[in-house]
């Protein structure tokens, strides 16, 4: 519980005196050094005094593409004559709000689709000693194709699949059925639900857990905010059917910390559940146990990968833990646990209650089900779109995100955010599908599909894409901390031209050379994946980047500008 601890006290004083944290240790018998280890390693904690008015631009790929770098330069001016401990101007990782950026945080409270006028007026409010809150405003429920419950068109009431197995205990067949569905993990790993949840239920080791990872972070992926927003009870149906599924009795519903109203709908639903009954002990008199939870991240894009987020549950640091074991024999306390994604759990539901012949006639082209998928950049309508899964990318686009803003023409597309790198346009035709984007030498991953137009420079774009990942890598491992850097280092003096041919084919060598580092020697897939945007960008894009290095030109006209240039001096890693 060292988190809810470590908040109590923030909440109280603002930030961690050395004092609260000496009693903390006193209290719990946890060493100092241990406490503290903790508190600086998460962005959600504060060991000094914050400055009155904490401003933080996110600068990842959508909102850079929408005008953070400006809407930073602006506020810097404006704020110019204010000392340190009034007001910090600084960046910050992707804050989970691509369909709306550019955004803001202030005092931790999210703006956005903000203006430097609007930005200002809050900070300023802060200053004077107000404090800020974030809008939420009324959000209708969408009804989703997905959702088997939907009235008038569903198979009956909410929590139907799971009320039906705490009877019938059928566990067999569920698995069966999910086998023959073919569901694999929508988060970006594509591993066969049914062969997960099956190892877990086979391990011998007691207690058991679920674990949800809602910890959405990387830049572009957005589709967990709105599940969790319009089908909160099919996600904690999807959990408890996983838990009596594997023989797991608690869950843990682990949601990042910028989600307020999300936290909010699902705690919300999950008190219904208790109420009637669909959670607990003997669960609807079946003598069934299945308790769930939910534990909101401190922060820290590393905890999307699946040791690391166990580690934070476990109130440690969020490093990642060599593989194997794997979770599903040593995961939460070292016990074995079902680990999936928001919309991996979504879809066990649909399938129970339609049937597998349903759920793949709902894709396209072969592919089965629907797919949620984010949509930013730029983009005339940037949202969240449920497509069959095996829709082209062309549809994704022009029908549904309605085009490329102000009649431009589109230029490149990130097929699941930095991780997937990015395709040129000529490959626009790309199916929604494992194997297809695979193909195409990308992934599908989480359907965070980010949009570049015809005058955006890609270098540009892939040091953006480099330098989040340099700063949100926990330093556990030299590979990725080291390189990371590295290749950030490597990218800023391209972007700054003026190499030989000899100078330049040394750098692509050793560009080579860490990516393959990086790639067999990252602990995790945070490392492995740092290469990803330059290497596309390369394979896509080389005569943009030969122009930059060589020639000294930037053919979109961003890499050479005083104000890129300054912006560049001031740019530092986001992480402790």
């Amino acid at each position: 519980m060292i988190f809810d601890d470590l908040r109590a006290i923030q909440l109280r004083h603002g930030f961690l005196p050395k004092a609260e944290l000496e009693s903390l240790s006193a209290r719990t018998q946890m060493p100092l050094y241990q406490i503290h280890s903790v508190a600086s390693f998460y962005p959600h904690f504060h060991l000094v005094v914050p400055p009155k008015a904490e401003v933080r631009v996110c600068v990842d790929m959508s909102c850079h593409l929408n005008g953070a770098p400006e809407l930073r330069a602006d506020l810097e001016r404006r704020f110019a004559g204010a000392p340190a401990e009034a007001v910090q101007i600084r960046d910050v990782s992707c804050l989970g709000r691509c369909d709306l950026a550019p955004a803001v945080a202030i005092n931790d409270q999210i703006f956005t689709e903000v203006t430097a006028d609007r930005a200002e007026q809050i900070a300023r409010s802060a200053l004077r000693g107000d404090t800020v809150h974030e809008e939420h405003p009324h959000v209708p429920r969408v009804a989703c194709a997905s959702d088997p419950y939907v009235d008038g068109t569903g198979v009956g009431e909410k929590y139907g699949v799971f009320r039906a197995l705490t009877h019938t205990k059928d566990f067999a067949g569920v698995l069966a059925l999910l086998k023959e569905s073919e569901l694999r993990g929508m988060g970006g790993a594509g591993f066969p639900t049914s062969m997960k949840w099956d190892l877990v239920r086979r391990e011998p080791a007691t207690p058991k857990y679920v674990v949800c990872n809602a910890d959405e972070s990387e830049p572009g992926t957005i589709k967990d905010r709105f599940i969790m927003t319009h089908l909160p009870h099919l996600l904690i149906e999807g959990m408890a059917i996983a838990g009596i599924v594997s023989g797991a009795k608690i869950g843990i519903l682990y949601i990042r910390h910028e989600y307020h109203l999300q936290e909010e709908i699902l705690g919300e639903e999950l008190r219904r559940c208790y109420q009637m009954g669909l959670l607990g002990k003997n669960i609807l008199n079946s003598g069934l146990d299945f308790d769930l939870q939910i534990f909101v991240s401190p922060g820290g894009y590393i905890c999307g990968e699946e040791t690391a987020l166990i580690e934070a549950i476990e109130g440690h640091r969020a490093e990642p833990r060599n593989k194997p074991p794997f979770p599903v024999a040593e995961g939460l306390f070292h016990k074995p646990t079902v680990l999936n994604n928001v919309e991996t759990f979504v879809n066990v539901p649909q399938i129970l209650a339609r049937g597998v012949e349903w759920f793949k006639s709902q894709g396209q082209g072969g592919s089965r089900g629907w797919k949620f998928v984010g949509v930013s950049g730029q983009v005339v309508n940037p949202g969240v779109f449920e497509v069959p899964m095996g829709t082209t990318m062309r549809e994704v686009l022009f029908t549904h995100a309605g085009g490329i803003r102000g009649g431009r023409t589109l230029k490149a597309f990130a097929p699941s955010g930095p991780s997937s790198g990015y395709l040129p346009a000529s490959m626009v035709d790309v199916r929604l599908d494992f194997k297809a984007l695979a193909d195409a030498g990308s992934m599908l991953g989480s359907g965070a599909i980010v949009v570049c137009d015809d005058t955006t420079c890609m270098l540009d774009m892939a040091l953006n894409a480099v330098r989040f990942y340099r700063n949100e890598s926990c330093g556990k491992c030299v590979p990725c901390r080291v390189g990371s850097q590295k290749m950030t280092d490597l990218l800023v003096r391209w972007t700054q031209g003026g190499l030989t041919e000899p100078q330049y084919r040394a750098d692509l060598a050793l560009l080579d050379e860490l990516s393959a580092a990086m790639g067999l020697a990252s602990i995790c897939g945070l490392g492995q994946i740092v290469p990803a945007p330059i290497q596309s960008v390369l394979k896509h894009f080389r005569a943009e980047v030969d122009a930059h290095v060589l020639q000294g030109k930037c053919p979109s006209g961003i890499c050479f500008s005083p104000a890129v240039r300054a912006g560049e001096a001031n740019r530092v890693g986001i992480r402790p």
